[in-house]
């Protein structure tokens, strides 16, 4: 299996930070639940929150809840990776085929929905990364603990570009807020899952021979791209990432190139309405 497309690794940071930047002008919107644990929206709520109510498990049902997944993945970031990729197909074009819409929107239509997107997949780059980078630090001893929510603040100005609402001190520790710093449990998996799912997407598309938008591809009923994530995920984590990674998308670096081609109508949507416009942030730790 070849690909003629070439990449670094990680590849398109500048890209995703133009993009990081602009959705933060964008702004965001606010999560409003349901009652009684509907799912009024895809995702749960406009927030994209995607959790229910905790008492639909109850003593009658948790014994209907089975194991999904057993076969160990390539690297952490494959499992969730194949399962972002595997819901990147449910467009609007499948949920008509599925019987689920009478009709697709317009194209005209595909900002708002990319948008809404980006600000949880994009937007979460950044901390998927910045986590296990305090972490690390923590780890290392660069980071004392004197001075561990100092370089917990240098981190989330310099990678996610925001600041602290109050003025912060040692007395206060700002990371235990963050359950993977609490339960000594690696963050990085969802920063691997955040570039892997649209990288496996892109992979999948042109294994099915799909033409259009990125956005717009659904896989659903093709095959060519069944065999192509069978060949992958059977290898399960008996040969080396860069080998499994491979045999699904033709390349052995993980490619954030993916990502940009996903959101390319809303980067240029959001390039037009910034126009003029100084978007993101400068600096780096301690600066």
């Amino acid at each position: 299996m070849t690909n003629e497309r070439t990449a670094t690794p990680v590849g398109g940071r500048l890209g995703l930070a133009a993009l990081l930047g602009a959705l933060a002008a964008a702004g965001t919107a606010a999560a409003q639940h349901g009652t009684n644990g509907e799912w009024r929206v895809h995702g749960g709520d406009s927030g994209f929150t995607r959790y229910a109510p905790l008492d639909q498990i109850d003593a009658d049902t948790v014994g209907d809840l089975q194991v999904v997944w057993r076969r160990p993945a390539a690297h952490d970031g494959f499992h969730e990776g194949v399962g972002g990729a595997v819901a990147l197909s449910m467009t609007p074009e499948y949920l008509v085929e599925v019987g689920l819409l009478d009709q697709a929107p317009p194209a005209d239509r595909d900002i708002g929905l990319l948008l809404r997107l980006a600000l949880d997949k994009v937007a979460f780059l950044p901390v998927g990364l910045l986590v296990d980078q305090w972490r690390w630090r923590v780890f290392s001893g660069e980071f004392r603990p004197e001075a561990w929510n100092e370089g917990w603040w240098d981190l989330r100005t310099a990678v996610q570009g925001v600041a602290p609402p109050a003025p912060r001190s040692e007395a206060d520790f700002d990371p235990g807020a963050e359950y993977h710093v609490t339960a000594a449990e690696p963050h990085m998996r969802h920063f691997l899952a955040g570039i892997l799912q649209f990288q496996f997407h892109r992979a999948l598309c042109e294994a099915a021979g799909r033409e259009g938008p990125l956005h717009r591809c659904s896989v659903f009923g093709s095959r060519a791209a069944g065999r192509r994530l069978q060949a992958m995920l059977e290898i399960g984590a008996s040969r080396p990432w860069p080998e499994v990674l491979q045999r699904g998308t033709g390349l052995r670096e993980m490619d954030a190139t993916a990502v940009l081609d996903y959101f390319a109508p809303l980067r240029a949507w959001l390039d037009e309405q910034n126009a003029g416009r100084s978007c993101g942030w400068g600096g780096g730790p301690g600066r």
